[in-house]
C-alpha cells in the first residue's frame, strides 16, 4: 500500500495516535449510508445529500442542527484534504454516537481541497459534542484505507454499495 499522506498534511497523521486499536468500518458504515453517485454539484449540495441520507436512515434526530454543525465547521476550514477526498464533519447533539456516510462524485466539486483538486470521494462524519475518540479513531482508519491510490480508484468505479464496503474493509 503506498503512504500518500504524511504528518503535515492531514488526517493520515493522526494514525500514529491509535496504532494498534481497531474500530470496525462496517459497524460504522453500512451500505445503507453510502451514496454511489451523488446529484448535488456544490460544497453545499453535497453535504445537504449526505445529511439528508443520514436524516432518513434515522441516524439523525434534528437535520437542522446536524447540517448547521456540517457546515459551521466547513466555514472554520474546509475539510477537503487532498487525492479527491473530503472528510466534512461536525458535532452536534442530533446525535447519540458516531454516525457516518460515505458518497462519491466521479465529475469531483471544489470543496477546497489542500492541492486544489476537486473532491471525488466524501466521508461524512456526525459525533456527539460530548465524545471525541471514536471521531478521532474513525478518522484515522478510514485516512489508512484511502492512502492507498488503487483503492480510491476502485472505489470510485465500484458498481454497488456491497462492493464499496468490500474494497473498505478487505
Amino acid at each position: 500500500m503506498k503512504k500518500e499522506f504524511d504528518s503535515a498534511e492531514g488526517y493520515g497523521s493522526l494514525t500514529h495516535l491509535f496504532k494498534g486499536l481497531t474500530m470496525n468500518l462496517r459497524k460504522l458504515l453500512s451500505e445503507d449510508t453510502i451514496i454511489l453517485e451523488l446529484k448535488g454539484s456544490s460544497k453545499s449540495d453535497i453535504i445537504q445529500e449526505m445529511v439528508d441520507l443520514l436524516v432518513a436512515k434515522g441516524r439523525i434526530r434534528d437535520r437542522e442542527a446536524a447540517l448547521k454543525a456540517v457546515m459551521d465547521r466547513e466555514q472554520k476550514m474546509s475539510t477537503g484534504m487532498q487525492h479527491g477526498i473530503a472528510i466534512p464533519h461536525g458535532k452536534t447533539d442530533s446525535v447519540e454516537k458516531l454516525v457516518t456516510a460515505m458518497a462519491f462524485k466521479k465529475t469531483g466539486v471544489d470543496f477546497g481541497s489542500m492541492d486544489g483538486k476537486p473532491s471525488t470521494i466524501f466521508v461524512m462524519t456526525l459525533s456527539s459534542i460530548s465524545r471525541t475518540g471514536p471521531h478521532i479513531q474513525f478518522l484515522s482508519e478510514i485516512s489508512q484505507v484511502l492512502n492507498d491510490s488503487e483503492r480510491r480508484e476502485r472505489l470510485l468505479q465500484a458498481q454497488s454499495t456491497g462492493e464499496v464496503m468490500e474494497i473498505l474493509t478487505s
